[in-house]
């Protein structure tokens, strides 16, 4: 009888490991059809209705699976943060940065004002429900306790307050940050202390990012901003909430051929203050934290959608590797990783050992491997469109 048992819990032991180990784990990435380049470098326009977005299941983390693709308009303008998934995984975020009009044979983008609503729990995914925000929705964050988003409103110089109820999700304030600076600051990126008391948001024309605070659903911009560098286009904040990095993009969105830096922020300080800079490669766009804090990594464009006649075009972005010392407060550049033309989302692995870069010139996703201080090649997802934004359930 005591065999038996034992044979009994040893077997529940094992299917509970199985459906542990079978449970999803999710990153979502939007796909413009609407804009891109030519073989040359040449921009193109499309008209809309193709866009899509992705969820992707990385349980099988070199063999990821595509488990819907929704029909929902997304951009390349902007930061690829501009989506998010809540930590339990049971919601997606998508905002809308631009809507697409014509003009005269061509279309171009003007502010939208759109944030979607995605129930993940279905099967599959499906979006439940529009909310409205400030103008040309970018960058997002979702806090730790998965009740509070933030959206940085690139055209209106604001940030808006989303609440999490279970599956309803809400406006609930809309907070300016503007500090008297330029007619448009170009607010662009947030992201949210672990502690969920603070948020820092990129004012990418500023050349500054600006501290909030959060208490409950009451969000205050300080007035209090940081120069960080020329353009910084994307923010992030360690997941021990010691140590924040901005990257410079340093040339209003694209490459020019001279090396860029990320600004190294101490969130120990009082107030938080810039305290070093790395030089990270030639238009940083981009942006991931390993969930163990032990690494960040930059995603480099590196002149891949520009001209093949510039000198600083090249076929391929690349990845640099950031080892952050906590102790001595530093973040170094310790590798670099060719991936696909014109990347812009990264996502790590929850465990931290995997990443994932979407390519938006080749419509595919590499996956890289960490080992040591290396990121190797390790498969490819093929997208069914082109990843402009790519987000997961960690930040």
């Amino acid at each position: 009888m005591k065999a038996f048992c034992r044979l009994a819990l040893l077997s529940m032991a094992a299917l509970l490991s199985l459906a542990a180990g079978a449970q999803a784990q999710l990153i979502i990435s939007g796909n413009d059809e609407k804009q891109g380049w030519d073989a040359n470098g040449k921009p193109v326009t499309n008209p809309p209705g193709h866009d899509t977005v992705s969820i992707i299941d990385i349980a099988d983390r070199t063999h990821p699976k595509i488990v819907a693709n929704l029909p929902l308009m997304n951009t390349v303008v902007g930061p690829p943060t501009n989506l998010a998934i809540t930590p339990d995984q049971h919601l997606a975020l998508v905002a809308n940065s631009l809507d697409w009009v014509k003009e005269g044979d061509s279309w171009k983008g003007t502010p939208d004002n759109k944030v979607y609503v995605i129930d993940l729990t279905q099967s599959p995914p499906v979006q439940i429900a529009t909310i409205e925000t400030g103008k040309q929705p970018s960058g997002m964050a979702i806090n730790r306790a998965g009740n509070l988003a933030l959206v940085a409103n690139r055209a209106d110089n604001s940030v808006s307050v989303l609440s999490i109820n279970g599956k309803e999700v809400k406006l609930v304030d809309t907070v300016s940050v503007n500090a008297g600076g330029p007619a448009n600051e170009q607010p662009s990126a947030v992201a949210i202390t672990p502690d969920g008391k603070r948020a820092l948001v990129a004012k990418f024309a500023a050349n500054s990012v600006a501290l909030l605070t959060i208490d409950g659903q009451k969000v205050t911009y300080t007035k209090y901003d940081m120069a960080t560098g020329l353009w910084p286009y994307n923010v992030q904040i360690t997941p021990n909430g010691k140590l924040a990095i901005a990257g410079n993009n340093g040339n209003k969105g694209s490459s020019d051929g001279q090396v860029d830096t990320a600004a190294i922020i101490d969130m120990e300080a009082n107030p938080p203050r810039v305290i070093d800079q790395v030089v990270v490669g030639d238009g940083p766009e981009g942006l991931g934290m390993s969930p163990t804090g032990a690494y960040a990594v930059e995603v480099i464009l590196n002149g891949a959608n520009l001209s093949h006649d510039k000198f600083f075009y090249h076929p391929h972005s690349y990845v640099s590797l950031l080892k952050i010392d906590y102790k001595k407060k530093k973040m170094t550049k310790v590798s670099e990783a060719e991936v696909g033309a014109l990347a812009e989302g990264v996502v790590f692995s929850p465990d931290g050992n995997f990443l994932y870069v979407g390519n938006f010139m080749d419509g595919d996703v590499t996956i890289l491997r960490l080992q040591g201080e290396r990121l190797v090649k390790a498969g490819t997802l093929k997208l069914p469109g082109h990843p402009a934004s790519m987000r997961g359930s960690t930040p």
